[in-house]
């Protein structure tokens, strides 16, 4: 396909919302717009340069800033802090129309958004606070999370890296993992054992003797988001970088359960993406001399793929309002997380049928989204945890531990 004829197709099918059940009139004015205006950045900004940053395996950190602009990073914190102070709804249709442009542009808003700002607003100091949320938020500085390691992915509590007392220092030894933003984070929010055995939250921040925080390569999945290594080698850790109102692993879950929130949102936008992406170009294509969407099987894709858009939208429509009473539940919250991102793969599989060959190709973003959401449907806990997580919640009895 020409990128002139590239360009009027992928401009012709991303204006207008996937919405079957009417579900915007569920939503506020402000929400519309606040979805618009994320949505057009996206067509700007994100798609016209995604695939080749993915190819090349890199992370468009120009947008960093742009994201911060957008009032993306931590919407759903307090003004006074230099966000937006929205519900979270609105934070959920952003992080949906981001992931419509890329898995790795919404992990990199939700990392920064419920796992960096977030932690410092609920469990560190006013000084904590007004030093670091404002950059953030901004995009003036970048921020990663530390709590997977090498040898802990679901078994978080096994954590071995330790926060040692020093008198007027702490120091810090240890690994993590599979870190979003790692490479380019100014500030970490790392989490480590104390002599106590009790999980503690830690600012790290760059240039920090003995951290270093080295890229992750060879990835096949989430090729436009920056992954790394965070490793801690007697890094002295002044007091004050101690987040001082949260102690144990509830610490370290409520930023999940927030970070598992988006995602539950983002997902959607990437199923979105591949289903009106598929819609149009089976309209276009002919076979037979007919459009290949007047054929029974390619119907059927599409009908499939649109009803599971619609009930995932409903789940988290609910899931939202629920949020924003302080009603919505660890486990709700997983049950969200685990079906939409396993509907959104399975559309993105189904909708590169569609297309045949061309599916597999950088002119459309089917293959792209499934290989990000293979990353999405194991991390911030996998599909079979929540599936866990939920049969806990209804039985009481826990079958991972």
């Amino acid at each position: 396909m020409s990128i002139f004829a590239k360009t009027i197709f992928m401009s012709s099918y991303q204006n207008t919302p996937t919405d079957y059940f009417q579900i915007d009139d569920l939503l506020t004015e402000e929400h519309k717009i606040i979805r618009a205006s994320v949505r057009d950045w996206v067509n700007r900004a994100v798609k016209p340069i995604i695939e080749d940053y993915a190819e090349k395996a890199k992370f468009p950190i120009h947008l960093m800033k742009e994201l911060g602009q957008l009032g993306a990073f931590g919407p759903y914190l307090p003004e006074k802090y230099g966000c937006a102070g929205l519900d979270h709804t609105a934070y959920g249709l952003i992080m949906q129309e981001l992931e419509r442009g890329d898995s790795g542009i919404r992990s990199a808003a939700s990392v920064q958004s419920s796992l960096v700002m977030y932690p410092i607003y609920a469990f560190g100091s006013e000084e904590q606070r007004l030093k670091y949320l404002p950059l953030l938020a901004k995009g003036e500085m970048i921020g990663c999370f530390g709590l997977t390691e090498p040898n802990h992915g679901s078994n978080p509590g096994g954590m071995e890296t330790r926060l040692r007392d020093a008198g007027d220092h702490f120091v810090l030894n240890g690994a993590k993992m599979w870190i979003t933003n790692a490479p380019v984070a100014d500030v970490a929010v790392v989490w480590a054992k104390d002599e106590d055995g009790i999980v503690r939250g830690v600012l790290v921040e760059k240039g920090m003797k003995g951290f270093t925080a080295p890229e992750t390569h060879g990835k096949w999945s989430l090729r436009a988001s920056m992954t790394g290594e965070l490793v801690f080698d007697d890094v002295n850790i002044p007091k004050e970088n101690i987040l001082p109102n949260i102690k144990g692993l509830k610490g370290p879950m409520m930023c999940l359960n927030s970070a598992r929130y988006g995602i539950a949102w983002g997902a959607i936008g990437a199923a979105s993406d591949c289903y009106e992406a598929a819609l149009k170009y089976s309209l276009e294509r002919k076979q037979f001399n007919k459009p290949i969407a007047s054929f029974q099987l390619q119907q059927k894709k599409l009908a499939e793929a649109l009803t599971e858009i619609t009930k995932a939208q409903l789940l988290v429509w609910r899931l939202g309002v629920l949020r924003d009473q302080d009603n919505a539940t660890p486990a709700q919250i997983s049950m969200a997380k685990r079906n939409n991102v396993a509907m959104a793969l399975n559309v993105a599989r189904e909708t590169r049928q569609i297309l045949g060959a061309m599916g597999i190709t950088g002119d459309f973003p089917m293959m792209r989204h499934a290989m990000n959401l293979e990353s999405v449907i194991t991390y911030e806990g996998t599909h079979d945890v929540h599936l866990l997580i939920t049969g806990h919640d209804i039985t009481g009895i826990a079958a991972f531990a």
